[in-house]
């Protein structure tokens, strides 16, 4: 059974740490945990039961609220979480973004290229007063909601 446990944002993989440590002393029957990058302040918990689960995490640090939500998940709900999405896909010129490292982190951009084959694309700064176009690697950036 699978079972989502709220925890404190940021600090998810600090808590599977502190809970693997803690199933090896008290031997509970947990047999996984999963960090899931774009659920915050959750992770999943595969054990026998919801009482294993509760041992597990009492006195737990960043543990949020009663710490279990919503009970038992099927595996069938958590599918679009854990399928990968091919980035190449979702990206279409004219689309804003945002790109995230390198020198122009944080400032906003429209796709004018995309090249499939080197996974780069070729953005344009909104805010610049030349607009020259940059090339980058898709995964530096983030897709804006429009």
């Amino acid at each position: 059974m699978i079972f989502t446990v709220r925890t404190t944002v940021g600090q998810e993989s600090l808590v599977v740490d502190i809970l693997a440590n803690k199933i090896r002393k008290e031997d509970l029957n947990i047999y996984s945990f999963c960090v899931i990058p774009g659920l915050k302040g959750y992770i999943l918990v595969e054990a026998d039961n919801e009482m294993t689960v509760r041992r597990g995490i009492a006195n737990t640090p960043h543990i949020k609220g009663r710490g279990i939500v919503g009970g038992e998940v099927k595996i069938d709900e958590l599918s679009s979480l854990l399928e990968a999405k091919p980035l190449m896909k979702s990206i279409k010129a004219g689309q804003k973004v945002e790109l995230i490292t390198g020198p122009f982190k944080g400032e906003k951009a429209r796709v004018i290229r995309v090249n499939d084959t080197k996974e780069e694309v070729t953005v344009e700064l909104l805010e610049a007063a030349v607009k020259i176009p940059v090339t980058i690697k898709a995964e530096h950036i983030r897709i804006l909601k429009e």
